[in-house]
């Protein structure tokens, strides 16, 4: 079956970057997309995608709202039904009793949902059962997926950059040698660390060369890691930008000369991967979905989670070497449009879409 007229149906948070980025994707490539939500968005979709707010917001209208879903589809007809997602709207596709399915783990639906009791396990199994295909971001993800459940056809779909709206773009003057992160302010993205880190780094240097560290990102640990800033000295070289329009995060990863993330969990690493396509180096945790798209020594380093010692080494070699950093960005850079561009990411979407229609 060709895709050009493709009717898919995706069943996925209308108001996550994420989803919004398939949906316009999709349609960009004529392909007929309907959304199907139970979160509400303020956000217009380009043409070519119709959204559908189900009448029972999430999280009850992953049930309550059954009955109207099946009613779209009916009208719809459409070739593939996709959910992403695999608790909430993993649940609401195995009800609709519709085919084919697809269903896309997203993270913490398989790697954290099912380990809360045996009844969580067995819905998450339940849901990924009847799926015609699992889809997954990461090599990574698909493996714990398939520790949840072991599914006959997992595809590997990555979730890429559009490497010409992440690209190396000079926003900053200065000798300030400036490291940073653009990232939610959680436990588990290990911005602890990150500070810890540089900390060290700072100590190390003794005033010889002029570092600063930038964060970008809100969350529910803002004020914890705003103290730990104050008590390890370092506040008038630390600055907290709080969140950002996703527009305007190329921007805020090119006032960076080295990207970290030192996750202690993390599916897969889109961040990185936008900083890599602005050609900077990174300092990466050894977490799954981190270690996955960086080449360590190549495109950046790999350090063990909750290391800060380990961390500020590899920032120190980076901070001492202009030439290291302006190396490995570019081959960070290449990396990226060999292995995870935007267009590829379709591609791929695409192709599976077809091997469920045939």
């Amino acid at each position: 079956m060709g895709c050009f007229r493709m009717r898919i149906a995706l069943l996925a948070n209308a108001d996550s970057v994420h989803t919004i980025k398939w949906a316009n994707g999709l349609a960009s490539r004529g392909l007929e997309i309907h959304l199907i939500s139970a979160h509400r968005t303020n956000y217009l979709f380009n043409e070519g995608v119709t959204l559908y707010s189900l009448p029972v917001d999430a999280p009850f209208g992953y049930v309550a709202s059954l009955f109207s879903l099946r009613k779209l589809l009916a009208e719809i007809q459409p070739n593939v039904l996709h959910a992403h997602y695999a608790t909430g709207y993993g649940l609401l596709l195995r009800l609709s009793g519709y085919k084919p399915l697809m269903l896309s783990v997203w993270g913490s639906d398989v790697y954290d949902f099912p380990n809360k009791s045996f009844v969580h396990k067995r819905l998450v199994q339940e849901n990924m059962k009847v799926a015609s295909v699992l889809g997954s971001t990461s090599h990574c993800m698909a493996r714990q997926a398939k520790r949840v459940y072991d599914h006959a056809r997992i595809r590997v779909t990555p979730f890429g950059v559009d490497e010409e709206t992440f690209r190396p773009v000079k926003v900053r003057e200065g000798d300030v040698i400036v490291i940073g992160t653009v990232k939610a302010l959680s436990h588990k993205y290990g911005i602890d660390t990150l500070i810890e880190a540089f900390a060290m780094v700072v100590k190390a240097l003794s005033g010889r060369e002029k570092v600063a560290l930038e964060v970008t990102g809100g969350g529910e640990e803002e004020a914890d890691l705003r103290d730990l800033v104050r008590s390890l000295g370092i506040e008038t070289l630390v600055t907290f930008y709080g969140p950002v329009p996703h527009a305007s995060v190329p921007d805020m990863i090119n006032r960076l000369d080295i990207y970290v993330a030192l996750s202690r969990l993390e599916s897969f690493g889109v961040a990185i991967i936008e900083a890599s396509a602005c050609a900077k180096p990174v300092v990466v945790s050894d977490a799954d979905g981190p270690a996955e798209v960086v080449i360590n020594g190549v495109t950046g380093f790999i350090v063990p989670r909750n290391d800060p010692a380990a961390a500020a080494k590899a920032l120190l070699k980076l901070v001492h070497s202009p030439e290291l950093r302006e190396h490995m960005g570019r081959l960070g850079r290449a990396h990226v449009i060999e292995n995870y561009t935007w267009n590829q990411s379709l591609d791929i979407m695409i192709s599976v879409y077809e091997e469920m229609c045939i």
